[in-house]
């Protein structure tokens, strides 16, 4: 069935043989581990055992900001892994999470009775705080205090629900935008990027929530199945009695009434996405913003108006993670690709959805912003012999092509930007 997709779309076939034959490494480079400390090295393996996606990401960065963005990375994984453990009492849960800043200068702390799939950073945390206290103090002072909002934001969201839209955008905030933000001063204090970028960290903290909204509003199924929710009751609560009652055939069209709803709600960051994004001028920084953004604009057009959101994963195509890793490079390409997907999802907006004139109004006020009405854009051009003659090579490889880089395979299926 893979193999029939891919037909369909040529350039992903060319795509995905480039990225395998060794074209990956123009976009994300081999990190050289003989430049590592002995903690970076074990750092760096945390971060492909947690997360080969954001792994792949971070080590295009230049050095210095790589190895800060790492550990930024490991202590909130950390912390994140503190949060989702059921095996701790609420009472110890939330004095660790508003503690867990203070753990970062306390060279034993560790925690060793985690059942997490995640828990080596917590298990071998003093790796992860001493490689932590090595980096330049201006790096040190970000992480520290990011660490502790995210805590504290954490720690109030245990004991409540996400009720209105406002504290899906605080709860949202506390676990991505603090993220975006924590990024951005990052990035400043790595002397890579221009002021401008720090003066509105709001356009930081859209970033943060565009991700984190396309990830809870793709996750519904698999967060219900765990007994998690994230989906505002201001919102689901005008569609069904129960969130979880969107599972039910019978009320699969109101479950995408709501779906769509929320869709709506996470594409007002768009235009924050654009500005943010137009403000860098590091390759290396561009890219890493960007690619998670191409990436969540795409999942967030297959999501939109599809039912099959309620019955199983909604996860776009490895040669479409491909293409957009690699086309995702400058700033006129990225808007082709935001204009592309919006447009999508405008032609399948139903008229008898709620939230059709919202949706198509957000779209059309985003199309006003001189938006490149082209197709991708691309860096190289593929006459149709080239493409028919990838296809005939996938056609006669594809039991290669289906071990491909797991790198690859984690961009599409990981739920984390």
């Amino acid at each position: 069935m893979e193999f029939v997709e891919l037909l369909g779309h040529p350039e992903e076939l060319y795509n995905l043989l480039w990225y395998k034959m060794g074209g990956a490494r123009k976009v994300i480079p081999k990190l050289d581990q003989d430049t590592l400390s002995d903690g970076l090295k074990t750092c760096f393996k945390y971060l492909n055992q947690t997360s080969r996606s954001f792994a792949a990401v971070i080590q295009a960065l230049d050095s210095g900001l790589r190895n800060a963005v790492c550990i930024f990375y490991l202590v909130l994984r950390a912390l994140d892994t503190v949060e989702d453990d059921m095996t701790i009492s609420m009472e110890k849960k939330v004095t660790m999470l508003k503690n867990f800043h203070s753990y970062l200068y306390q060279p034993d702390w560790s925690y060793m009775e985690s059942n997490e799939k995640d828990r080596q950073v917590l298990e071998d945390f003093s790796t992860v705080s001493l490689e932590f206290r090595n980096l330049e103090e201006s790096y040190q002072v970000v992480i520290h205090e990011i660490c502790q909002k995210m805590g504290n934001g954490m720690a109030e969201f245990l004991e409540k629900n996400v009720n209105s839209i406002q504290e899906w955008d605080m709860y949202c905030h506390y676990v991505a935008g603090l993220v975006g933000i924590g990024l951005c001063r990052l990035f400043l204090a790595s002397d890579l990027e221009d002021p401008i970028i720090g003066k509105d960290l709001e356009l930081a903290n859209s970033m943060g929530l565009f991700l984190q909204k396309t990830n809870i509003i793709r996750d519904y199924l698999e967060d219900t199945m765990e007994g998690r929710e994230f989906w505002p009751q201001e919102v689901w609560s005008r569609y069904a009695k129960k969130l979880s009652d969107f599972t039910k055939p019978e009320n699969i069209d109101l479950a995408v009434h709501c779906l769509n709803e929320l869709i709506t709600n996470a594409l007002q960051h768009i235009p924050d996405i654009l500005t943010f994004l137009s403000r860098l001028r590091n390759q290396s920084v561009f890219n890493f913003c960007a690619i998670p953004q191409v990436m969540a604009i795409a999942t967030l057009a297959a999501c939109y108006n599809n039912q099959q959101v309620f019955k199983g994963k909604v996860k776009i195509r490895k040669g479409q993670a491909v293409t957009l890793m690699m086309e995702a490079t400058n700033m006129p390409a990225v808007k082709a690709i935001m204009y592309q997907y919006m447009e999508e999802i405008y032609q399948r907006i139903p008229n008898s959805d709620p939230s059709s004139s919202k949706t198509k109004q957000i779209i059309s006020s985003v199309r006003k912003q001189n938006f490149p009405s082209c197709q991708l854009v691309s860096r190289n051009h593929y006459s149709p012999i080239y493409l028919s003659c990838a296809m005939l090579l996938v056609a006669l490889s594809w039991q290669y092509l289906s071990t491909m880089s797991q790198a690859t395979e984690d961009y599409v299926q990981s739920g984390e930007h």
